[in-house]
């Protein structure tokens, strides 16, 4: 552990690659990502830029990650499930653990579980909305 609060962008971007190291392993979650990103350090930088904008405000993050999940869904035979997301929510939370410790780190753990549940839910209602 670092024992370090996330401060910066090399913070984030490192805490963002630990983290999709594990999730291209996982038997459960890799299958989702590894067939749908075919340039990882682009997606990593992105992400970082999701994480930067949402933690410090510094950053514009464009993107949609709403769209993107309800898409990799659909292409999935709406396939992902609750699970899914706590098995991504506990690799978060275990990546965070091993790298950092402080407000910022415990706030990147709350927004992640906020997220989690909100892209589910809608994730959820997009699948309602194509019966």
């Amino acid at each position: 552990m670092l024992n370090n609060d996330l401060k910066n962008r090399e913070d984030i971007r490192l805490l963002v690659a630990t983290f999709y190291e594990k999730v291209k392993i996982n038997d459960r979650l890799g299958p989702f990502f590894v067939c749908k990103i075919s340039n990882w350090d682009k997606h990593i930088d992105h992400l970082t830029d999701f994480w930067e904008s949402s933690l410090f405000l510094k950053t514009k993050f464009h993107g949609d990650p709403l769209q993107k999940h309800i898409e990799v869904d659909a292409e999935n035979d709406n396939s992902i499930t609750p699970e899914h997301f706590g098995i991504w929510l506990n690799l978060w939370y275990e990546t965070i653990d091993e790298l950092f410790k402080g407000d910022y780190a415990e706030n990147a753990k709350r927004r992640a579980r906020k997220m989690g549940t909100f892209l589910y839910l809608k994730i959820f209602e997009a699948r309602l909305g194509k019966r």
